[in-house]
C-alpha cells in the first residue's frame, strides 16, 4: 500500500541538480532493477547463483534489488536466522536496554544447544560482547539462546520479538520457531527477507566489528582458552567483505548471506541451498564482483547531512531540524549516457502535535528527469508533545506583533 496516497503535501525544498555522467538502470522506485535469472534474461545475470535455490543481490543504502532468483520461495533459513537474534541485541544495546559489558549467565537449557557452540557450561557468565562474538563468528546455538534469554527472559519470549521485529520490517515469509536457526517444523524464511533483515542489521553501524572478525579468542586468560574462526571465509578473501552470517543443516544445506563495501557502496548477497561452501563462496563472490563492475552509488544526503525543518502545529517545539540519519543514496549502472538527477523533500501539508519519535512526516523524492527514481521515508527525528496554552499564547501574541 502507498502511505502517501491522498495525503497533503507541502514540496519544501528542491534540491540542486546533481550532474552524472551515469543513468539509472532501474525504471521504478528500488526495485526495478530486478532480474529474474531466467532463459533470455541478461547474459551476466543469467549465469549468477546458478547452483543456488535462492538468491537475491541488493544495494544496503537504497535497497534496490539489483538481482533475484526465487527470492520469495520460503526455505530453512539455518543460521542465517541468528541475523535477526543480532538485530534484536543491536536494538537494545542502542536503546540503552543493554551494554556490551553487561554480565550474562549461561542457563541448562542455553548450555544444552547442539551444532555450532562456544561450549558454554551452565552457570558460565561472559559479557554481552563476547556472546555476540560467539554468535557472529562461531555461529554458536548456545550463545545465541543465552543472549536471547538475557534480553527477553526465555527463547520463547524472544522468539516473539523476532517474529514482531519481522513483521514491522515486512518480512512477509518468514516465521522463527527458534532463535539459532536449528532444524524445527514451520522455522522459514526467503532470501528477501533475509536481505531486508541483513539491512536492517548494517544500519547498526557496529554490528560489522564482529561479523567482519576473521578470528578472536574468547576465555582467552583462562585455563580454557576458546579460539573463534569466522564461518564466513569472505571476511578474508573477498576485498571488502565484513559479514555477515553463514549456515548449513543437511535440510537447509548451505546459506550465506553476506556484505561487502567498496568505496561508497554496500552489497548484500544472499544464497539459500547451496550444494557446498566452495560453491556458496565462489557464487556469491561472483555476484559482488558483478554489481561492483556495473554499478555504483549517488549520494543524495550523507548521514548527518541537514535535510530541512519540520513545522509542529501547536508543538512544545514549533520547528525540528531534520538530519539524515543514514546515508541516501540512488544505485545507477556505470557507464550509460547520463542525465541530472534531482531530488525533494516533501513534508506532509499539516503536522500537529503530539508528534512521536519515528513517526514518518513526509518523504524524500528522487526524479531523474520526470521519472521518480526512488523514494525515502522522512520520520520525525523526536517526540514533541502538545505545548500548553500559555505558550500557544504566547507565539500567537509573538506573530501578532511581528505583522504589525
Amino acid at each position: 500500500m502507498n502511505v502517501f496516497r491522498n495525503r497533503p503535501w507541502t514540496r519544501l525544498l528542491t534540491a540542486g541538480l546533481l550532474s552524472m555522467t551515469t543513468a539509472v538502470f532501474a525504471v521504478g522506485p528500488q526495485q526495478a532493477l530486478a532480474e529474474e535469472s531466467k532463459p533470455g534474461a541478461n547474459p551476466p545475470q543469467a549465469q549468477l547463483a546458478s547452483s543456488a535455490r535462492s538468491a537475491i543481490l541488493m544495494d544496503a543504502d537504497s535497497g534496490t534489488v539489483i538481482f533475484e532468483k526465487n527470492s520469495q520461495e520460503q526455505l530453512p533459513p539455518a543460521s542465517i536466522t541468528k541475523i535477526m537474534t543480532m538485530l534484536l541485541v543491536m536494538e537494545a544495546i542502542d536503546e540503552g536496554q543493554l551494554k556490551l559489558s553487561d554480565p550474562v549467565q549461561t542457563s541448562e537449557y542455553a548450555a544444552s544447544m547442539g551444532g555450532s557452540q562456544i561450549f558454554l557450561e551452565p552457570g558460565e557468565q561472559m559479557t554481552v560482547e563476547e556472546m555476540l562474538k560467539g554468535v557472529a563468528l562461531a555461529s554458536g546455538n548456545d550463545a545465541s539462546v543465552a543472549l536471547a534469554e538475557k534480553l527477553a527472559g526465555t527463547e520463547e519470549e524472544f522468539v516473539k520479538m523476532m517474529n514482531e521485529k519481522a513483521k514491522e520490517l515486512g518480512m512477509t515469509n518468514t516465521h522463527f520457531v527458534n532463535c539459532n536457526g536449528l532444524p524445527s517444523p514451520g522455522h522459514a524464511s526467503s532470501a528477501r527477507d533475509i536481505a531486508i533483515m541483513s539491512r536492517e542489521l548494517l544500519k547498526h553501524e557496529g554490528i560489522t566489528k564482529y561479523t567482519g572478525m576473521y578470528q578472536d579468542y574468547l576465555r582467552k586468560e583462562s585455563p580454557k582458552p576458546f579460539w573463534l574462526v569466522n564461518t564466513n571465509k569472505l571476511v578474508r578473501f573477498y576485498h571488502g567483505a565484513d559479514g555477515l552470517k553463514t549456515g548449513f543443516t543437511g535440510e537447509a544445506k548451505y546459506c550465506l548471506s553476506a556484505t561487502a563495501r567498496r568505496d561508497n557502496m554496500r552489497l548484500i548477497a544472499v544464497v539459500l541451498g547451496e550444494p557446498d561452501t566452495k560453491t556458496r563462496n565462489a557464487e556469491v563472490s561472483k555476484m559482488f564482483d558483478y554489481a561492483f563492475a556495473q554499478f555504483t552509488n549517488v549520494p543524495i544526503y550523507k548521514k548527518g547531512d541537514a535535510i530541512g525543518t519540520l513545522q509542529v502545529e501547536k508543538g512544545e517545539t514549533a520547528k525540528v531540524p531534520l538530519v539524515a540519519d543514514r546515508s541516501y543514496s540512488v544505485l545507477v549502472r556505470k557507464g550509460d549516457a547520463g542525465r541530472n538527477i534531482r531530488h525533494e523533500l516533501v513534508l506532509y501539508d499539516k503536522v500537529t502535535a503530539p508528534v512521536e519519535a519515528g513517526q514518518q512526516v513526509g518523504k524524500i523524492i528522487v526524479y531523474r528527469g520526470d521519472e521518480v527514481m526512488s523514494e525515502f521515508p522522512v520520520e520525525a527525528p523526536e517526540s514533541v508533545g502538545r505545548a500548553g496554552l500559555w505558550t500557544l499564547f504566547k507565539r500567537s501574541a509573538g506573530k501578532l506583533f511581528m505583522n504589525e
